[in-house]
C-alpha cells in the first residue's frame, strides 16, 4: 500500500503543470539557480527540491536563485516552503487566483520580500484572518477590505526607523508609510492579489518623500493609500502630488520581463519606471559622444532633482549599445 501511494504521488507529481510555463525563462532561472548553487554546494543537502512536485519545485528555483544572500543565509528552506504553498494556496482557494496571469503571480504575489524587512510569517497569519473577510467579494471589493483591515491595525507615526516585519507592525499597530505599505502589501498577497509598494523618493514640490500600494485588479494596475481606506481605489490623498513627480518606482524579484521600463537591473531585483501611472511623460534621448562625436562607452547619466538642499538621483542610466 505504500508503495502504490508513492508510486501514484510521483505520478501526479510528473504530470503537474509548469510553474513557469515559458521554457526560455524556465531554463534562465535554472541556470541561475544552479549558478547560485555552485557557489554554496551546502544548497542541495539543505533544499531537497527532488522531494517536492514540480510546481513547489520550479517556485523553489526561482526564489533561490534571486534572494538575498542574507537571507538565504537567515532563514532555513521551510521558511520559504511554506511561503510557497500559502501562496498557491491563496491561488486555488481566492475566486480571482486563476485570473492573475502567471508572471504578475511569480512577482507580486509568490514573493516573500516587500523591501528591506525583517522577514516573517504574516502570510499565512494574514491568511487566515482575511480569507473569510473578503469571502464572495469581487478582487476589487477585496483589495479595498483589505486595506480597510489593515487600517483598523495600523496607524501612522513618523519614524527614522527601517523597516519593521509587517507582524512587528501588527504588534506596534504604529509605523511610517515604509511600514504601512510594507504590511499593506503583505495582506494583499496573502490573499492572492498582486500587489507591489511604490516609491517616490523626492516630491518635487517639497522636502520630503512617499510611499504607497499599487495593486493589480482585473487586468490593470491600480493604486491606494495604505492602511488608508478610500471607497475606490485610485484615490489617495498623494493623487494630485504625484501628478507632479519625477519618478516613481517600484522593485520587481528577480529578472522581471513585464512591459513597464526597467531603470535599474540588479542579479537579484529590477526596479521599475511607473511615472507614467501618475504623471503626464515623453521619453528623452540622451546621447554622450566624445570630440569625434562618437558614442562613449561607459557613460552614466544621472537625471537628478533638488530637493533636501541637495541634487538627488532620481535615476542612473548607463550606457547602452
Amino acid at each position: 500500500m505504500l508503495l502504490l501511494v508513492a508510486v501514484l504521488t510521483l505520478v501526479a507529481c510528473h504530470h503537474e503543470p509548469h510553474f513557469i510555463t515559458d521554457k526560455d525563462y524556465r531554463n534562465e532561472v535554472h541556470q541561475d539557480f544552479e549558478n547560485r548553487v555552485s557557489q554554496f554546494s551546502i544548497l542541495n543537502s539543505q533544499l531537497k527540491l527532488d522531494t517536492l512536485c514540480q510546481t513547489e519545485r520550479e517556485a523553489m528555483e526561482f526564489l533561490y536563485a534571486y534572494m538575498p544572500l542574507s537571507d538565504l543565509a537567515d532563514y532555513e528552506p521551510s521558511f520559504y516552503l511554506n511561503q510557497v504553498r500559502y501562496a498557491f494556496k491563496a491561488r486555488e482557494e481566492m475566486p480571482w487566483g486563476k485570473d492573475v496571469p502567471e508572471d504578475i503571480f511569480r512577482h507580486f504575489v509568490l514573493v516573500y520580500r516587500v523591501n528591506n524587512e525583517n522577514l516573517d510569517t504574516a502570510r499565512m497569519v494574514f491568511y487566515r484572518e482575511l480569507k473569510e473577510r473578503v469571502k464572495g467579494m469581487t478582487m476589487e471589493e477585496a483589495a479595498l477590505e483589505v486595506n480597510h483591515w489593515c487600517h483598523e491595525h495600523v496607524a501612522y507615526r513618523a519614524s527614522d526607523s527601517r523597516t519593521s516585519s509587517p507582524l512587528a507592525t501588527l504588534r506596534t499597530s504604529l509605523g511610517r508609510c515604509g511600514e504601512e505599505s510594507t504590511f499593506t502589501v503583505t495582506a494583499l498577497r496573502a490573499v492572492g492579489i498582486p500587489a507591489r509598494q511604490c516609491y517616490t523618493p523626492r516630491w518635487a514640490h517639497c522636502d520630503d518623500n512617499h510611499a504607497w500600494v499599487e495593486v493589480y485588479v482585473d487586468g490593470e494596475w491600480k493604486f491606494l493609500g495604505a492602511c488608508e481606506p478610500d471607497p475606490h481605489l485610485n484615490m489617495g490623498w498623494f493623487s494630485i502630488p504625484s501628478t507632479r513627480c519625477m519618478m516613481v518606482h517600484t522593485k520587481a524579484f528577480g529578472k522581471y520581463k513585464g512591459d513597464e521600463e526597467v531603470v535599474k537591473r540588479t542579479g537579484m531585483y529590477s526596479e521599475l519606471n511607473l511615472l507614467s501611472h501618475y504623471a503626464p511623460t515623453r521619453r528623452v534621448t540622451v546621447t554622450v559622444v566624445d570630440a569625434n562625436d562618437q558614442p562613449m562607452e561607459g557613460a552614466h547619466v544621472k537625471f537628478k532633482l533638488y530637493n533636501y538642499a541637495e541634487y538627488y538621483t532620481l535615476a542612473d542610466m548607463a550606457w547602452e549599445t
